[in-house]
């Protein structure tokens, strides 16, 4: 089962986060929110198998330090 890890506020974001994670060797999936008009400005949810949820969520709340 994937889990929401974070919700990020746009795609720009959402995919610098996703090459965080894979280059850990994670699974990632990323999700738009909300209508499809807004494009690149939608937020963006990402995902992660559930068994990795609490080790991804550690590794993108440092990235966010850095």
């Amino acid at each position: 089962m994937w889990t929401v890890i974070y919700i990020a506020p746009n795609k720009l974001i959402a995919e610098k986060y996703k090459r965080v994670l894979t280059d850990e060797g994670m699974l990632v999936q990323l999700r738009p929110i909300g209508s499809a008009h807004l494009g690149e400005h939608a937020s963006v949810e990402i995902l992660v198998p559930e068994s990795e949820a609490e080790e991804a969520h550690e590794i993108i709340t440092g990235a966010m330090g850095s």
